[in-house]
Protein backbone atom coordinates (compact mmCIF):
# COMPACT_ATOMS: atom_id res chain seq x y z
CA UNK A 1 0.00 0.00 0.00
CA UNK A 2 1.46 3.50 -0.95
CA UNK A 3 2.64 5.55 1.48
CA UNK A 4 -0.16 8.71 2.58
CA UNK A 5 1.36 12.02 1.62
CA UNK A 6 3.11 13.09 4.99
CA UNK A 7 2.68 10.50 7.49
CA UNK A 8 5.18 7.68 6.94
CA UNK A 9 3.56 3.91 7.10
CA UNK A 10 3.36 2.63 10.45
CA UNK A 11 6.31 -0.49 11.29
CA UNK A 12 7.02 -2.36 14.31
CA UNK A 13 9.92 -4.86 15.36
CA UNK A 14 10.09 -6.82 18.21
CA UNK A 15 13.49 -8.83 19.75
CA UNK A 16 12.94 -11.17 22.17
CA UNK A 17 15.78 -11.87 24.42
CA UNK A 18 17.09 -14.48 27.52
CA UNK A 19 17.13 -13.04 30.90
CA UNK A 20 20.35 -12.10 30.32
CA UNK A 21 22.38 -8.52 31.19
CA UNK A 22 24.05 -8.16 27.62
CA UNK A 23 20.36 -8.47 26.21
CA UNK A 24 20.50 -4.79 26.89
CA UNK A 25 23.77 -4.00 24.92
CA UNK A 26 21.62 -6.08 22.12
CA UNK A 27 18.56 -4.55 22.72
CA UNK A 28 20.33 -1.02 22.65
CA UNK A 29 22.07 -1.79 19.29
CA UNK A 30 19.31 -3.38 17.49
CA UNK A 31 17.41 -0.49 18.30
CA UNK A 32 20.08 2.35 16.79
CA UNK A 33 19.92 -0.07 13.68
CA UNK A 34 16.54 0.16 13.57
CA UNK A 35 15.80 4.04 14.23
CA UNK A 36 18.56 4.76 11.76
CA UNK A 37 17.21 2.56 9.18
CA UNK A 38 13.72 4.02 8.92
CA UNK A 39 15.74 7.84 8.93
CA UNK A 40 14.82 8.67 12.79
CA UNK A 41 18.78 9.20 13.87
CA UNK A 42 17.57 12.28 15.95
CA UNK A 43 15.70 10.13 18.27
CA UNK A 44 18.31 7.34 18.16
CA UNK A 45 19.79 8.80 21.53
CA UNK A 46 16.86 9.30 23.93
CA UNK A 47 15.41 5.84 22.89
CA UNK A 48 18.61 3.92 23.30
CA UNK A 49 18.37 5.23 27.34
CA UNK A 50 15.00 4.08 27.66
CA UNK A 51 15.51 1.26 26.03
CA UNK A 52 18.37 0.06 28.07
CA UNK A 53 16.55 1.33 31.10
CA UNK A 54 13.25 -0.38 30.03
CA UNK A 55 15.02 -3.85 28.91
CA UNK A 56 16.95 -3.40 31.90
CA UNK A 57 14.31 -3.72 34.48
CA UNK A 58 13.04 -6.99 32.99
CA UNK A 59 16.31 -8.91 33.07
CA UNK A 60 17.27 -7.60 36.25
CA UNK A 61 14.14 -7.81 38.49
CA UNK A 62 11.71 -11.07 36.59
CA UNK A 63 13.27 -14.29 35.69
CA UNK A 64 12.56 -15.96 31.94
CA UNK A 65 12.97 -14.40 29.17
CA UNK A 66 12.00 -10.63 27.83
CA UNK A 67 10.93 -8.88 24.32
CA UNK A 68 11.91 -5.35 23.40
CA UNK A 69 9.34 -4.42 20.95
CA UNK A 70 9.61 -0.77 19.01
CA UNK A 71 6.72 0.59 16.70
CA UNK A 72 5.92 3.78 15.07
CA UNK A 73 2.46 5.38 14.39
CA UNK A 74 1.41 8.23 13.28
CA UNK A 75 4.81 9.79 14.17
CA UNK A 76 5.12 7.97 17.81
CA UNK A 77 7.44 6.15 18.74
CA UNK A 78 6.64 3.43 21.15
CA UNK A 79 9.11 1.44 23.24
CA UNK A 80 8.32 -1.41 25.03
CA UNK A 81 9.26 -3.98 27.03
CA UNK A 82 7.53 -7.42 27.87
CA UNK A 83 8.72 -9.68 30.80
CA UNK A 84 6.82 -12.67 32.64
CA UNK A 85 6.45 -11.08 36.03
CA UNK A 86 2.88 -9.59 36.31
CA UNK A 87 4.11 -7.55 39.19
CA UNK A 88 3.43 -3.61 38.41
CA UNK A 89 6.82 -1.63 38.52
CA UNK A 90 7.64 0.28 41.48
CA UNK A 91 6.84 3.59 41.10
CA UNK A 92 9.95 6.25 40.54
CA UNK A 93 11.04 8.48 42.44
CA UNK A 94 11.64 11.89 40.81
CA UNK A 95 14.87 12.03 38.91
CA UNK A 96 16.08 14.96 41.33
CA UNK A 97 16.31 12.21 44.37
CA UNK A 98 17.52 9.66 42.53
CA UNK A 99 21.40 11.52 42.22
CA UNK A 100 24.18 9.25 41.84
CA UNK A 101 22.66 6.07 42.68
CA UNK A 102 23.70 3.68 41.04
CA UNK A 103 20.10 1.40 41.06
CA UNK A 104 16.34 2.68 41.22
CA UNK A 105 16.85 5.65 38.45
CA UNK A 106 15.68 3.84 35.53
CA UNK A 107 11.89 4.47 35.80
CA UNK A 108 12.53 8.18 37.01
CA UNK A 109 14.62 8.46 33.89
CA UNK A 110 11.78 6.78 31.10
CA UNK A 111 9.70 9.58 33.48
CA UNK A 112 12.05 12.57 32.84
CA UNK A 113 12.68 11.87 29.48
CA UNK A 114 9.54 10.09 27.90
CA UNK A 115 6.64 11.87 26.72
CA UNK A 116 4.14 8.78 27.73
CA UNK A 117 4.90 6.23 29.95
CA UNK A 118 2.98 3.11 31.71
CA UNK A 119 2.65 -0.54 32.05
CA UNK A 120 -0.04 -3.07 31.03
CA UNK A 121 -0.56 -6.27 32.90
CA UNK A 122 -0.97 -9.31 30.60
CA UNK A 123 -3.15 -12.46 31.76
CA UNK A 124 -4.11 -14.76 28.89
CA UNK A 125 -4.09 -18.40 27.81
CA UNK A 126 -1.39 -19.05 29.92
CA UNK A 127 0.62 -16.00 28.76
CA UNK A 128 1.69 -13.55 31.84
CA UNK A 129 3.59 -10.87 32.71
CA UNK A 130 3.34 -7.04 31.56
CA UNK A 131 4.85 -4.35 29.31
CA UNK A 132 6.27 -1.37 30.26
CA UNK A 133 6.14 1.12 27.63
CA UNK A 134 7.41 4.51 27.01
CA UNK A 135 6.32 6.97 23.89
CA UNK A 136 8.42 9.54 22.07
CA UNK A 137 6.48 12.47 20.14
CA UNK A 138 6.90 12.91 16.66
CA UNK A 139 10.59 11.89 15.13
CA UNK A 140 12.45 14.12 13.15
CA UNK A 141 15.77 13.59 11.17
CA UNK A 142 17.42 16.12 13.11
CA UNK A 143 18.83 15.88 15.99
CA UNK A 144 16.67 15.95 19.38
CA UNK A 145 16.58 19.95 21.24
CA UNK A 146 19.00 20.23 23.60
CA UNK A 147 16.70 20.07 26.63
CA UNK A 148 14.91 17.08 25.39
CA UNK A 149 15.34 14.87 28.47
CA UNK A 150 14.95 15.43 31.63
CA UNK A 151 11.62 16.69 31.52
CA UNK A 152 8.45 16.01 32.63
CA UNK A 153 6.43 13.38 31.62
CA UNK A 154 3.04 11.78 31.77
CA UNK A 155 2.51 8.37 33.68
CA UNK A 156 -0.27 5.86 32.82
CA UNK A 157 -0.13 3.30 35.37
CA UNK A 158 -1.87 -0.07 35.21
CA UNK A 159 -4.36 0.51 31.69
CA UNK A 160 -5.26 -2.78 31.48
CA UNK A 161 -5.59 -4.74 28.26
CA UNK A 162 -6.35 -7.79 28.03
CA UNK A 163 -6.37 -8.71 24.99
CA UNK A 164 -8.67 -11.52 23.24
CA UNK A 165 -5.56 -12.20 20.33
CA UNK A 166 -3.33 -13.16 23.20
CA UNK A 167 -2.37 -17.11 22.93
CA UNK A 168 0.48 -19.35 23.28
CA UNK A 169 3.27 -18.58 22.65
CA UNK A 170 3.58 -14.70 22.73
CA UNK A 171 4.43 -13.08 19.83
CA UNK A 172 4.94 -9.85 19.37
CA UNK A 173 1.73 -8.94 17.48
CA UNK A 174 0.18 -10.33 20.87
CA UNK A 175 1.76 -7.35 23.19
CA UNK A 176 -0.71 -4.25 23.49
CA UNK A 177 -0.58 -2.10 20.79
Amino acid sequence: MPETVGIPDPWEYCLYIPNDLRAVTVSRRTLRLILTMHGLIGQVDVAELLAAELVGNAVRHTKGPAALRVRRSAGVLRIGAWDADPAPPEPPVPLERVGEAEEGRGLALVRACADLWGWQPLAREGNRGKVVWCELGAAQSTPAPPHRCPRAGKDLHGSVTDSPRLATPLSCADLPA
